[in-house]
């Protein structure tokens, strides 16, 4: 672990992406982050800072992850790219001794479970949220203590036409909290809905139906409307700038050094 006053040295996959240039921005503006290395095969030997649009942070961008990790020696690999490659990213680093933080959303459940093989067998720790976004995580909690007292809930989720899945790491995330302190449904239900066009209710998760918006326009949104006796509860997050995922990020950078094996949920690092 390295020395406490130290800045924490990172590396960023998907460096040249939308999500990749904002965290670059973030850990390169952050005096508790230093940038030590990027990883993006579309923009191979660009300097990281000028393509983030600030200024030079001296740091090349590179094609292959191991061989960035070899010379530049990062500490933790933040990573926003896609499922696949965000598997292979994190099982990489950590063979190497890097702690991964994984943002990056779609990863299955037999991936996750082998990352978490992989960082306690390595004593490398991980960690994965499916949102950085603060007020996101207290959505996700609060939702949480309601389900207890009005487990009768819906989730909508809303996000930008080029995110490729469905539902959002948000939106499942949100259903296994719930699930987790859901107290007894009582609401009666017809024997077989009367649906009209297929998937007008959504996705199914233990009874909780989620449903997911893609448009243009939206950054990241979301809705759990619990319904009751006479009156509804509805919980809203909106991330309207992806600078909203940052104080997360730069929390998880700072911290998964000090965590054991793999730590999912931001919550986990705030005190709740």
């Amino acid at each position: 672990m390295s020395d406490a006053a130290a800045p924490v040295k990172v590396a960023v996959a998907g460096a040249a992406g939308r999500m990749g240039r904002e965290v670059v921005r973030a850990i390169c503006r952050d005096p508790g982050c230093h940038l030590v290395g990027a990883v993006d095969p579309s923009a191979d030997g660009q300097d990281a800072g000028v393509l983030a649009g600030i200024e030079p942070a001296r740091v090349p961008i590179g094609e292959r992850l191991e061989e960035v990790i070899r010379k530049a020696r990062p500490e933790v690999l933040v990573d926003f790219t896609v499922a696949q490659a965000a598997l292979e990213n994190a099982t990489i680093a950590l063979r190497l001794g890097v702690s991964p933080v994984i943002g990056t959303t779609g990863i299955p459940p037999e991936g996750i479970e082998a990352l978490r093989r992989l960082s306690e067998e390595n004593g490398t720790p991980a960690f994965l949220a499916p949102n950085f976004a603060i007020g996101a995580v207290l959505m996700m909690v609060f939702a949480r203590q309601a389900a207890r007292y009005m487990p009768e809930v819906e989730i909508i989720e809303l996000h930008h036409e080029r995110k490729v899945d469905a539902p959002s790491g948000t939106a499942m995330r949100t259903a296994e909290m719930i699930l987790e302190n859901r107290g007894e449904r009582i609401a009666e239900r017809p024997a077989r809905e009367d649906i009209r066009l297929d998937g007008a209710r959504g996705g199914e998760r233990e009874g909780i139906r989620i449903h997911s918006v893609r448009l243009p326009g939206h950054v990241a949104h979301q809705e759990v409307i619990f319904g009751g006796q006479g009156q509804t509860l509805t919980l809203r997050h909106d991330s309207t700038d992806r600078t909203s995922f940052m104080p997360g990020v730069l929390l998880a950078a700072k911290s998964v050094r000090s965590l054991r094996g793999l730590i999912v949920g931001l919550e986990n690092l705030m005190d709740l």
